[in-house]
């Protein structure tokens, strides 16, 4: 009988500490007035955030009229809508051309598509689409948006993007169904305080030797990988990809071929990898409107998950397709060209692309990100290449020459340069780095004398040395793609090819 009512008064005393028990899993003893005074109290501040909400929206309905249709630009009527707003174009059998406003003059606004523009019409209705955040909780203050960039198009962001292939729409195309996930953002963010992002200070392990040990790169670094087609960029992305140390790998493919994007998943990623990745793919047959936008939610994507605490590492490939895109909306809407065709606002949308990468605050996490350049012609002046150079944190250089004498990764050591090396190796690293470069470059600069015999041994004792280094110079430099060489194990080779 003892036994019953101990266990009896044990269960009533639990039921009363969970009913008492608050939200934040604080267990206190309540009496029944103060239970229903804080059940009122929340009700009132849910029903006054919802009033403030609903006072921020727009109670009315607009639409304007589709005017005009020439080219990539749609031309409509009767709104006024700020750029970079979305809407939907709707066609007279019922289906739906999604648009964003990219430019205006005097009361026409001028629409980019996100797909196909058959089917459309004149006179077609145009109504803008209002982002819709969160519902209100109760307990959860939401305050209404009165940033310009928070009534702009919103992204889904979030852990449940983690194995997942998207459009830059954020639609899925893995056909895995649809992505269920309570985050959104901005897709353009606002730019960080320079004075708040933590300096660079630890050295990144890509897995590559070359760069390990010549040109190493610092978490949080944002690099440039300059090449022209065909010379090994994607193949060396997908080394990093494989043996970088991050937490969660973004991947945005930017108007390259269609084919890359399953053979990047199944042969570089493989399923392991692609559990810790999110994969935004915006091939080159789709809208430019779209290709702009992958590569802005793929970096949304990243900067989600560092403000979360992870280690990303961002992968796009490539930058110069952005900046096409960004091209061919500028021309269509009637922007002068300025240089090799490249409109002014080309050259303000790299930076601000690039600057949302980087290392964040004090919360711990960074964006290492690397940004493939494709160099028309093989041409490193080219205007994209030449800007990209300027607010990257550092350049690898492919070159075609070592890439058709079979010579893998294609690094150019001479013309690549890690910017952040000096503040994150150590002082006998930047020794050996530096001897290495000095007997490379000594070596190149006599190549052809050496090649046709006209070099006589003993003239230059530093040049000497250098023909004596170069076999194992060269050997030390080449890596197959599927041998992942840990930072450690860089050094210590390093090392031990001039202690020999």
């Amino acid at each position: 009988m003892t036994y019953t009512s101990n266990w009896c008064d044990f269960l009533q005393n639990c039921q009363q500490r969970v009913t008492t028990s608050d939200s934040f899993g604080k267990q206190e003893i309540q009496t029944e007035d103060e239970i229903k005074a804080r059940h009122i109290n929340n009700w009132r501040d849910y029903l006054k955030n919802c009033n403030q909400l609903i006072g921020s929206s727009n109670p009315f309905l607009h639409s304007g009229t589709l005017t005009r249709v020439a080219g990539l630009v749609m031309e409509a009527v009767g709104l006024k809508l700020a750029v970079g707003s979305s809407c939907t174009v709707f066609l007279t059998n019922g289906s739906s051309v999604p648009a964003e406003v990219v430019g205006f003059s005097s009361d026409k606004l001028f629409l980019m598509p996100l797909s196909d523009v058959y089917g459309l019409v004149s006179g077609a209705k145009v109504i803008p689409i209002e982002f819709v955040g969160e519902l209100p909780k109760i307990g959860c203050i939401q305050y209404p948006r009165r940033r310009a960039a928070d009534h702009a198009k919103h992204v889904t962001v979030g852990y449940e993007l983690l194995g997942r292939v998207l459009n830059g729409a954020g639609e899925p195309l893995d056909q895995f169904g649809p992505i269920h996930t309570n985050h959104s953002v901005p897709l353009y963010s606002r730019p960080y305080n320079p004075l708040e992002r933590t300096p660079v200070t630890d050295p990144l392990d890509v897995g590559v030797r070359a760069i390990n040990t010549l040109l190493s790169v610092g978490r949080g670094q944002r690099m440039g990988l300059f090449a022209g087609s065909g010379v090994g960029k994607s193949v060396l992305l997908g080394m990093m990809a494989r043996y970088t140390s991050a937490d969660v790998i973004v991947v945005a493919l930017i108007g390259e071929r269609g084919r890359e994007v399953k053979e990047f998943i199944e042969n570089i990623l493989g399923s392991e990898g692609l559990k810790r990745s999110v994969v935004v793919a915006a091939p080159a047959d789709t809208s430019p409107l779209l290709r702009l936008q992958g590569a802005a939610y793929a970096t949304s994507i990243a900067e989600y998950f560092r403000d979360e605490g992870k280690h990303v590492l961002l992968i796009m490939d490539s930058l110069t397709r952005y900046a096409m895109a960004q091209r061919e909306i500028a021309l269509a809407i009637g922007e002068p060209p300025a240089t090799k065709g490249y409109p002014p606002s080309v050259f303000a949308k790299l930076p601000q692309l690039v600057e949302r990468a980087g290392n964040g605050n004090s919360s711990g996490g960074s964006i290492t990100a690397f940004y493939t350049v494709l160099t028309e012609g093989d041409d490193q002046n080219d205007p994209i290449a030449d800007n990209a150079r300027a607010i990257l944190d550092g350049h690898i250089v492919l070159s075609r020459r070592l890439s058709e004498s079979g010579h893998f990764p294609a690094i150019d050591i001479e013309a690549s340069i890690s910017r952040v090396m000096p503040s994150i190796i150590s002082q006998e690293q930047a020794d050996s780095s530096r001897k290495f470069r000095s007997l490379y470059s000594r070596y190149q600069r006599s190549h052809d004398l050496i090649s046709v015999g006209a070099y006589v041994s003993g003239t230059d004792p530093e040049l000497d040395l250098a023909i004596s280094f170069y076999p194992a110079l060269e050997s030390f430099l080449k890596q197959d793609m599927f041998q992942q060489e840990s930072f450690d194990e860089s050094q210590n080779k390093l090392k031990a090819l001039f202690n020999t």
